[in-house]
């Protein structure tokens, strides 16, 4: 085993790969605040702009999955490098993209840059430490993992509510420079890398069809489905009968092949099948709780997406300084199973917590539960990244990292499908029976309607405009009161998946994998 890095040049590539990291997370978020600007300064609707979104987030998992095998056709240290460059220069042609569909195109080139971000960064952070470090390895990941989506919204917010939305993406230039020039120079290659014969590399060309078809099609789905009226669409049942065949074809040939692209075998390692799982549910219920709260706050408590993002900042700075402190207990022997429960648990008390909050509750009614929501977050980042590893051979890490991010992303996108469509149908309950006490039969709601057509009368209105203006007025009451029940039973429903997910923690070990054992695991393998 080549000797691991020391001192200076450790903490470089540390902070690399973490700012590699960052920037490929805070790019799946920093986009959301400025699509209004967006699509007003280049002539599109916010419909064509949320393609800016979807492209990026479809290549972005299509990559994912394949890093473990690009990594070992091109080297480690290549494919980082050129993952980073391209990464980095299709941000510069976002900043200067004159029309929206030009805008799609590099956000499609941009993600596909970035796939490789996650996944090769936390191999390379894991190389990097000691096997008995794993557990600082993958809380100092951690933070970059959680940190970095909370960052985006605001980051976006200050740039649209201050600058020209192209600094959105040109502010990932010169770090992206940076990072390229620390990679080439700190980051070595891995011994094979110097050897790597090209041409007796078998490549799966259909197993990254299959692939590509699949995840595609499912992203797009998830992305979409809900603005596209699900099923009503004729468009999305062809593409979920091309992702389920496809699917049901790329376990088949991957599971067949000599050399395939994902090598899913890994997965017989119980270990991963189980912390894959885990992550996927992770991902759903985070994603989950972190769409509706951003909504709320600007849709009810009226907050800039600014004061939105900063709100959050409290909570991503106790997962920053407890991530380490979680990575310190694993290493002292403390059961990723313990931990894993612990962070469910916390998660779904800030879902049931923010389940009663009410329009007049103040900034410091969310303060407690945004801090518990990030002590939960380090509880479960931290040992599910660290699990994830604990029983692979160095040959194997590739792949089941790429898998376990893979499903991460998938997760959060079947969480924010799943709470797109759970807000418009539960809205429109709440908005028809809320309708039922809004008649004339209703002295409350007549009384209502008068006064605030006397006071508008009062200002100089005509009695009919007046009347008028107060049932509109009325009609806003109802339609904020729809959608505050909504928000907090999507609150309540989130707190319960995670109580219901608390079973499967039977099937965690409760044991760590010792430091000897994983060393003997690691030596095995050379």
């Amino acid at each position: 085993m080549s000797p691991k890095p020391k001192g200076f040049k450790k903490w470089i590539i540390v902070a690399t790969v973490i700012s590699a990291t960052m920037l490929e997370l805070i790019d799946t978020t920093i986009v959301n605040v400025a699509l209004s600007q967006i699509s007003g300064n280049l002539g599109a609707t916010i419909e064509d702009a949320s393609w800016i979104i979807t492209a990026y987030a479809i290549a972005n998992v299509i990559v994912i999955p394949m890093t473990g095998f690009l990594a070992s056709y091109f080297g480690r240290k290549n494919y980082y490098l050129g993952s980073i460059i391209l990464f980095t220069f299709s941000s510069y042609m976002c900043g200067i993209s004159g029309s929206l569909w030009e805008l799609v195109a590099w956000r499609f080139v941009q993600g596909v840059g970035g796939g490789a971000l996650l996944s090769t960064s936390q191999s390379i952070l894991f190389d990097t430490f000691e096997i008995s470090e794993r557990p600082t390895a993958s809380a100092i990941f951690g933070m970059g993992v959680i940190i970095g989506p909370t960052i985006g919204p605001t980051l976006g917010g200050i740039i649209v509510d201050n600058f020209h939305w192209s600094l959105i993406f040109d502010i990932n230039v010169p770090v992206g420079l940076i990072a390229a020039f620390l990679v080439f120079n700190y980051i070595d290659k891995q011994e094979h890398e110097y050897n790597i014969d090209r041409k007796a590399i078998k490549i799966d060309y259909l197993g990254i069809l299959l692939l590509i078809i699949w995840v595609g099609s499912l992203q797009y789905i998830l992305e979409k489905g809900q603005s596209e009226d699900w099923f009503a669409a004729k468009h999305i049942v062809i593409l979920t009968i091309a992702a389920v065949v496809a699917f049901i074809l790329f376990i088949w040939w991957e599971l067949r092949t000599d050399a395939p692209a994902v090598n899913l075998s890994v997965l017989k390692n119980r270990t991963l099948a189980i912390t894959t799982l885990l992550t996927f549910i992770m991902g759903l219920g985070i994603y989950c709780s972190m769409f509706v709260y951003p909504v709320w706050m600007q849709r009810i408590m009226n907050f800039t997406p600014t004061l939105t993002g900063e709100s959050l900042f409290p909570g991503a700075l106790i997962a920053a300084f407890m991530m380490p402190l979680v990575g310190k207990a694993i290493q002292r022997g403390v059961p990723t199973k313990y931990l894993i429960t612990t962070g469910f648990i916390l998660f779904a008390f800030f879902c049931f917590w923010m389940s009663t909050a009410s329009p007049e509750a103040g900034i410091a009614f969310f303060f407690v539960p945004l801090l518990i929501r990030g002590i939960g977050a380090s509880m479960l980042s931290v040992p599910l990244t660290n699990q994830a590893v604990s029983g692979l051979k160095p040959m194997e890490m590739p792949q089941g990292i790429a898998i376990n991010n893979m499903l991460r992303q998938l997760g959060g996108s079947f969480g924010i499908a799943f709470m797109n469509t759970y807000v418009a149908t539960q809205y429109a309950t709440h908005r028809v029976q809320l309708l039922n006490y809004v008649t004339t039969d209703n002295p409350m709601a007549v009384e209502r309607v008068q006064q605030m057509a006397g006071t508008l009368a009062a200002k100089g209105m005509n009695a009919m405009q007046a009347q008028q203006a107060g049932l509109g007025m009325l009609d806003g009451v109802v339609t904020k009161q729809a959608y505050i029940l909504t928000y907090l039973d999507a609150f309540r429903i989130v707190g319960i998946f995670f109580v219901c997910v608390l079973p499967l923690m039977f099937f965690v070990k409760k044991r760590n994998m010792s430091a000897a054992a994983m060393k003997e695991v690691a030596e095995g393998a050379h």
